[in-house]
């Protein structure tokens, strides 16, 4: 290509451009662009002054032959069922597939020469790249490069968009066979059924032992998607407590919260509250991962549906034996936390709870102290819900305890005829000590005692509130909305939203037989118990108490469940959390998921896992480019992912930024490897060379410093020499 400018005072010409296919050889050198330069000029000055020449070369550097793959070979001794590329369970995948850098080009440039100083003909030449005064270099990267977890991420989102149930892709499954056990009237027929096995005689590849005979009556071993090595490996690690053996032989089951503590400070542990998915040593984010790995590797949308109708079985085998799900902190469920991690916390209480009945306990006891003033009932427009259960997140208690239609639970003991013949008037000042056993009792309230009776008063043993996932709460306030703003309406809604105030009234009025409302008051919500001190008609200063006014509202929520209180203990009870019922809904829940469903439940734990590991490979790169890309990830992930059903094209952008940053760390990674950055024995040197790599990554072009004879233009001349040296080996 040919252009020319003529520039003179007030003057400028711009001279046509020519455009060859192919260059004749009598204009392939400096002499040549000469003549054609002088001839076009016509000047009639004889002879010419002086031309300046600007002067630069380009190197182009194709064959990267003599240098290994970027991407690391496996470990074999890692590999899992014999799968070429497998890797461990709980790692994912980094690097590209294929070199990320296509080309080097080398441009060699004279900036300020003279005609008559150098001479460039068809026969000689003083052009020495190795010898120009100014080196610079840019790459060609790989178009689209393949890069490993961007494709393993991408492959689990397309399951998203899959319409098959489970029972479509394997066929009539265990679900069928267990169709029976999941109706929770044959479910609760299992509370009367013989002990399970011992725990010492478990283990996971037993544990779903009955089951899988069950699956591979309608499908052989052979047609089974995943082989038994794949997973039984899949199931030691999501449940690793089933193979932690004592000295004994026993097997130490671990309890809901244990290897499950929230280090709060760290940064990287806590994206997960960001990103709604889960934390990342739970087991809802090691199944988010294997699912993830079994669908790129070992069997695809097949695979996930086998191993999801395992994992439901094994989550069918803890409820009934008793058996805590590891990898779950305990307490009820987390709502920062995704929907399908909910609902296994919420099993997991499900156990606890019946553990806890099964070995006689009766339960966690909840101390109100007087300083505990959150747990007071807001009376306002007759809408009462108690202020702790604000701060927990929670719209209110189990509105549908109140239900007379239901069939009860709780324990029953011998001795409820103890209750009978007590006509006991709660609210009633002055009212007589009944000849009631105080029963749950767990301790003394300090120096209080009841205002008539005037024996100590004792906190009693209550029920805990039933803990609730987000769609659980969610359907709760549309029914309580349903019930409109009328009076009528108000007091059923309160009604429902104050079973777990019944039930410790009850439970109050069962430890301190004589008590009234002011005594309830005084413990469970202090601020509302106004006291003051008055001088009487001796002069002596007295302290005299009342309710507070909001308390003496004709008619209001505390009175009628006072009056309506009966002195029952916590364990006969009518459970406030029927864990029965929870659990089979739970499990009803877990097993109608369809792939399609858990990939978009798990879909936020996948891409948690990749920007962590993003972030553990940039770490090592150190790259200030690609630090502001993984924020800039963070924080779009954390705007889609809050909302349930994210757009399919915003979750697409955020894999795409993904890929973007994986490939940016390959294509480090892959000239540190060609400049040998890594080999520089001294520090100065391999920063400095380190530096210049990562100049690639940010600018079109970088120069090179001290040109070719500079450290970084030795290794490119280098890289030139042998790729030469290939070439005529070839």
């Amino acid at each position: 290509m040919y252009v020319g400018e003529c520039q003179g005072p007030g003057v400028r010409t711009d001279f046509e451009m020519v455009h060859l296919r192919k260059v004749p050889n009598q204009y392939t050198h400096l002499s040549g662009l000469l003549d054609i330069f002088k001839s076009k000029i016509g000047c009639p000055l004889t002879p010419l002054p002086p031309i300046n020449i600007s002067i630069r070369l380009t190197y182009v550097l194709q064959d990267w032959q003599q240098y290994f793959w970027p991407q690391q070979p496996p470990d074999i001794d890692a590999l899992v069922g014999g799968e070429v590329g497998g890797l461990e369970f709980g790692k994912l995948p980094f690097g590209a597939c294929e070199d990320p850098i296509s080309e080097l080009h080398l441009a060699t440039t004279w900036p300020h020469l003279t005609e008559g100083i150098i001479v460039d003909n068809d026969v000689y030449s003083d052009l020495d790249p190795v010898q120009a005064p100014q080196w610079s270099v840019r790459v060609r990267k790989a178009d689209n490069p393949q890069c490993l977890l961007s494709d393993f991420v991408t492959e689990f989102f397309k399951l998203c968009r899959r319409k098959e149930s489970t029972d479509e892709i394997l066929g009539r499954s265990a679900f069928e066979e267990e169709g029976k056990d999941a109706d929770i009237s044959h479910a609760l027929s299992k509370l009367t059924e013989p002990a399970p096995v011992p725990i010492h005689k478990l283990s996971v590849t037993n544990m779903v032992h009955t089951a899988k005979k069950k699956i591979r009556k309608h499908r052989g071993v052979d047609e089974s998607p995943l082989n038994n090595d794949v997973l039984n490996t899949i199931l030691l690690y999501l449940f690793p407590d089933a193979a932690d053996k004592s000295a004994d032989g026993s097997e130490a089951r671990t309890s809901p919260s244990a290897g499950c503590f929230p280090p709060t400070d760290n940064e990287d542990y806590n994206i997960y509250i960001q990103f709604k998915s889960a934390p990342s040593d739970s087991l809802t984010y090691k199944l988010a991962l294997c699912l993830c790995m079994i669908n790129f590797y070992h069997g695809g949308v097949k695979g996930v549906a086998h191993l999801w109708q395992e994992f439901v079985l094994e989550m069918r085998y803890r409820w009934e034996n008793n058996f805590f799900i590891p990898g779950l902190t305990s307490g009820a469920p987390d709502l920062r936390c995704c929907l399908l991690h909910q609902k296994l916390q919420m099993l997991n209480c499900c156990i606890e709870r019946k553990k806890a009945r099964d070995e006689g306990k009766k339960g966690s006891n909840s101390d109100r102290s007087s300083g505990d003033i959150g747990k007071t009932i807001d009376l306002v427009g007759k809408d009462y819900l108690k202020e702790g259960d604000k701060e927990k997140g929670e719209v209110g208690k189990s509105w549908d305890s109140w239900s007379d239609s239901e069939e009860e639970f709780f324990e029953c003991l011998s001795d409820t005829e103890e209750l009978k013949g007590n006509g006991q008037e709660g609210g009633k000042k002055g009212a007589a000590k009944e000849a009631l056993k105080p029963e749950g009792r767990l301790h003394q309230h300090g120096n209080l005692t009841l205002l008539h009776p005037g024996d100590p008063l004792y906190v009693p043993v209550t029920q805990e509130p039933a803990p609730m996932t987000e769609d659980l709460l969610e359907e709760q306030s549309e029914v309580l909305a349903k019930l409109g703003t009328s009076a009528e309406g108000a007091h059923l809604r309160a009604r429902m939203q104050s079973a777990c105030l019944l039930s410790d009234m009850e439970s109050f009025k069962a430890a301190n037989p004589g008590c009234c409302l002011e005594d309830f008051v005084r413990w469970y919500s202090p601020r509302d118990y106004i006291e003051e001190e008055i001088v009487d008609e001796k002069g002596d200063v007295v302290i005299r108490g009342e309710l507070s006014a909001r308390m003496k509202i004709p008619s209001n929520m505390w009175v009628e469940a006072w009056e309506t209180a009966k002195p029952i203990p916590a364990r006969r009870q009518r459970r406030l959390f029927d864990d029965t019922r929870e659990a089979e809904k739970v499990l009803h829940y877990l097993a109608g998921q369809k792939p399609a469903d858990l990939a978009r439940h798990l879909l936020p734990c996948v891409i948690h896992a990749a920007v962590l590991k993003v972030k553990e490979e940039e770490s090592v790169e150190d790259i200030s480019s690609v630090k502001k890309i993984i924020k800039q990830i963070i924080t779009h992930s954390s705007k889609v992912l809050r909302f349930p059903n994210p757009e399919d094209k915003k979750l697409e952008e955020i894999i795409s930024q993904i890929l973007n940053v994986e490939a940016t760390i390959a294509r480090a990674r892959s000239l540190k490897a060609k400049f040998g950055v890594e080999k520089c024995e001294q520090e100065d040197e391999r920063k400095a060379l380190e530096k210049f790599v990562n100049s690639f990554l940010e600018q079109p072009e970088v120069s090179v410093t001290g040109a070719g004879r500079g450290h970084a233009g030795t290794i490119i001349h280098k890289l030139f020499v042998n790729s030469q040296r290939v070439r005529w080996t070839f």
